[in-house]
């Protein structure tokens, strides 16, 4: 008898140890590649347990693959070896070098194929039109997103007669040189990252960076460094020479330590910084953020969305894609929105998702002042031609192109305009490879 209580207790053990592994074994499972690490990486992988919490059908096994490119470099690997991922985070510069490749599922056609509708004018247009085609379709799905505002503290200005943030580049250069005298060693802090001070500004301005509507119109386009721009830059290179600009990048502390600890009184960066800053801000500090200065005689138009999107990888069974759509369907809800706002610095992507964010009163929590204008910003108008994106190849070698040579200028080892006419002229150097490695193909 009691061989045979041990025995059935032992089968009964075994057939519940099995069944976990059965109901496993029964989902369909599918992958997903991304690019962000620490925190950041463990809200994806978040992401992924409720996912796979919420419903029995389907298995998201989740990766992180280090930083956007190298997610990006692994995927090729991956590709050539056929061990691909379904779904892949692909950063906002990957966006062109993804539409040309051709190895994607369009985002409208997975989901109509595995019936899902999709409201697609829910997406906020600054942030859809980023991952759309020239009419508007969708091919990739946005998901973590930023856009970059300005930084300001409140205190500081406050002690040279100014209670609002400045809204005119004019307005900036005013409160610097106050600043200034009342001995503030560092009114103004910059870096060289091309998104925030090259990208942003034209856009915000409705100023071209690039012949073909910004190469939405072809891949013949070329870079144009404007007039205005060239004026700003010149006019950053003698404020810094007049010490009200000084330069914080990651090689001498970097922008958010120098804001954040009271240091610099100003500077821009992504709205995603604004978690870091509340969490490292000096004690007893008080500031606030606002929308990218513009030179008065302008009118404001939207900045552009940062960040990542996610796409879907052909050649993969069909059985993947059912559970693809139902992941990138499940990420879409308004709940799912705002997990991904309460735990990073980005921004809901869905008006819906947008207005329950604001009905949670999120954004009038104390540790989230302010965060609300990165979404003022992308909604300040419809998208232009010069405001929805950029469609330039190899851009990310174009961005440490600018970075360099405004180190050189601000190095003192070029003039500004030498440095500007370098931009240009290797940008478009750049621009010509990209168009050669993709003769004959067209964006769609």
């Amino acid at each position: 008898m009691r061989k045979t209580g041990i025995a059935a207790l032992a089968a009964g053990l075994a057939m519940a140890l099995a069944a976990p592994q059965a109901e496993a074994q029964q989902r369909q499972r599918f992958t997903w590649w991304y690019g962000l690490t620490g925190q950041l990486g463990e809200v994806m992988q978040s992401y992924c347990k409720n996912f796979n919490a919420a419903q029995s059908e389907f298995e998201i096994v989740c990766t992180g693959q280090g930083d956007y490119a190298q997610a990006l470099q692994n995927t090729i690997a991956a590709f050539r070896a056929n061990e691909h991922p379904t779904i892949v985070q692909v950063y906002d510069v990957g966006t062109t070098d993804l539409m040309l490749s051709g190895q994607y599922i369009p985002a409208r056609q997975l989901m109509s194929e595995n019936g899902h509708q999709v409201a697609w004018d829910n997406y906020i247009s600054s942030i859809g039109n980023y991952y759309a085609t020239s009419r508007g379709e969708m091919l990739s799905f946005p998901f973590n997103s930023s856009t970059a505002v300005m930084y300001w503290n409140k205190g500081a200005y406050r002690a040279v007669g100014q209670e609002n943030p400045p809204e005119t580049w004019q307005q900036v250069e005013r409160a610097a040189r106050a600043l200034k005298a009342q001995g503030h060693a560092c009114p103004i802090a910059i870096d060289f990252d091309s998104w925030q001070h090259w990208e942003q500004f034209n856009a915000i301005h409705n100023l071209p960076m690039a012949t073909q509507q910004n190469g939405f119109g072809g891949l013949n386009a070329e870079v144009k460094i404007n007039d205005l721009f060239r004026r700003h830059a010149n006019n950053l290179l003698n404020w810094h020479k007049e010490g009200l600009v000084q330069i914080r990048t990651p090689q001498n502390g970097g922008l958010v330590p120098a804001f954040a600890q009271g240091e610099c009184a100003m500077t821009m960066g992504s709205i995603a910084n604004h978690v870091a800053i509340t969490r490292t801000a000096r004690q007893g500090m008080e500031w606030g953020v606002g929308m990218l200065p513009l030179y008065e005689g302008h009118n404001r138009t939207n900045s552009m969305v940062g960040g990542a999107s996610l796409w879907v990888l052909k050649g993969r069974p069909a059985a993947e894609y059912r559970g693809a759509a139902a992941f990138l369907a499940f990420i879409a809800q308004p709940e799912q929105e705002l997990y991904m706002v309460q735990n990073t610095g980005y921004i809901p992507v869905t008006r819906s998702g947008y207005e329950r964010i604001r009905a949670s009163g999120f954004y009038g929590q104390p540790q989230n002042q302010g965060r609300e204008m990165a979404m003022t910003s992308l909604l300040a108008t419809e998208p232009t031609e010069n405001s929805r994106g950029l469609r330039l190849g190899n851009f990310t070698q174009v961005r440490a192109l600018y970075a360099n040579e405004m180190a050189a200028a601000f190095g003192g080892q070029k003039t500004m305009d030498q440095a500007l006419a370098a931009i240009e002229t290797q940008a478009n150097q750049l621009l010509r490879r990209f168009e050669q490695t993709y003769r004959g193909r067209q964006l769609p």
